[in-house]
């Protein structure tokens, strides 16, 4: 009878190093190996060795750095979307596509089961297998970190890093730095360890090491520097004047952005499951984009469409944070985030200096700024009497003058 084949999303870290050994032992599996390339740069190298040397029957390593940019950074930007006013999801966009990617595999293979090493405190185990629900529903998920048996086994890292030892399994992670990392192409996260002390200052000297995508603004260059993005419906299509893809745009903004000291989050959040955590992260590029593109739809958007799409922010971000990507409601809102961006079109001109995205320009061929009819001057095109104000102001004020009357009488 053939063996029981599991796909694990694997990363050659300590976890999921320990995890594919355990699994193999534990139900006597074949498992095969996933890693995805979403921008994690130099963590890739020699990890399909490490994962045969390990125990994996067979690895798969997908570069997904274009779908990634393509496909669901930038529909997310589109929406505007950064959760409780500072996160801007770089963990919490990639989990569905990697999710979606293992199915794939799974199919192609076999495969009865998936596994991750997503721990039961936090939010990647619900964005992982809320996005495996909404693809694959008879796909079993393994989750070692919510079995009592796994977490018997290994109650810290400790005993993880002495398994993998006794087993010949090389890991570099040690007692002593004890937070942890997650890199794609939109940011680097870091969390646990010393971080777990809200009053801990990660930007102070002792912390300069941690980060990689971004000097601190302390270092950046004294001298500002201007970036031009063109804008086609919503999505960056060219940097100064040369046309790009969504990967080669996102590429080139981390490196912009983290030569100038921009992007850098501390925050408490809330997670899915109940608890507050505090994260440090690094979205250098993102940060660009994110500016840039609010400065687009400045001049482009309609009002009240604006006021529409920006009333869903909250609601879009998240349904991102807390693993919903596939889920109906998320669709609908990305529908309408597509029509509110067909008209996201033109040039805009920020200045990156210490940190900071600072607005210099901004044109369009289809834009709704007149200055004719802005002007403090006389309207040459005599679009708007401010004698019709007097009106305006009488009706909206009316409300207001009987709930006061009210108010006196009391």
């Amino acid at each position: 009878m053939a063996k029981q084949k599991i796909v694990l999303a694997y990363s050659g870290g300590l976890d999921t190093s320990v995890i594919l050994k355990w699994l193999k032992e534990t139900y006597d599996a074949e498992i095969i190996a996933f890693t995805a390339d979403i921008g994690q740069k130099e963590e890739l190298d020699g990890l399909e060795e490490k994962a045969l040397a390990t125990g994996a029957s067979k690895v798969y390593i997908d570069d997904l750095r274009d779908e990634f940019a393509k496909d669901f950074i930038f529909p997310m930007f589109q929406a505007g979307a950064m959760y409780e006013g500072q996160y801007l999801l770089g963990t919490s966009i990639a989990r569905p596509l990697i999710a979606k990617r293992m199915v794939e595999i799974a199919r192609a293979e076999g495969a009865t089961a998936i596994a991750h090493g997503a721990t039961g405190k936090g939010n990647d185990q619900v964005r992982f297998e809320l996005g495996v629900a909404g693809l694959a529903p008879d796909i079993e998920v393994i989750a070692p970190w919510r079995l009592e048996e796994f977490r018997g086994s290994f109650p810290g890292r400790a005993e993880m890093i002495a398994y993998a030892e006794a087993h010949g399994i090389p890991v570099t992670a040690s007692a002593a730095k004890s937070y942890s990392m997650d890199r794609n192409l939109l940011h680097i996260s870091y969390e646990s360890g010393v971080l777990e002390d809200p009053w801990y200052d990660a930007s102070a000297e002792a912390s300069k090491d941690m980060y990689l995508l971004s000097v601190s603004p302390e270092d950046a260059p004294d001298e500002a520097e201007y970036l031009e993005l063109e804008f086609k419906q919503g999505n960056v299509v060219a940097l100064n004047g040369e046309a790009m893809s969504p990967l080669q745009v996102m590429e080139k903004l981390n490196e912009l952005g983290g030569k100038h000291g921009i992007g850098r989050v501390d925050m408490v959040e809330n997670r899915f499951v109940g608890m507050k955590s505090r994260g440090v992260y690094e979205t250098p590029g993102g940060t660009i984009l994110f500016t840039a593109h609010r400065k687009m739809e400045s001049i482009t958007m309609d009002r009240e469409v604006m006021n529409l799409r920006d009333s869903l922010i909250t609601r879009y971000s998240t349904l991102v944070y807390n693993g919903f990507w596939f889920a109906p409601e998320r669709l609908a809102l990305q529908a309408l985030v597509t029509e509110s961006q067909k008209n996201v079109t033109g040039t805009v001109r920020v200045k990156l200096y210490k940190g900071n995205v600072i607005g210099a320009g901004v044109k369009s061929p289809v834009s709704l700024y007149n200055p004719d009819i802005a002007t403090m001057e006389a309207d040459p095109t005599q679009a708007y009497d401010q004698g019709d104000a007097t009106g305006f102001i009488r009706l909206n004020a009316l409300r207001l003058k009987v709930a006061a009357g009210v108010n006196q009488n009391q």
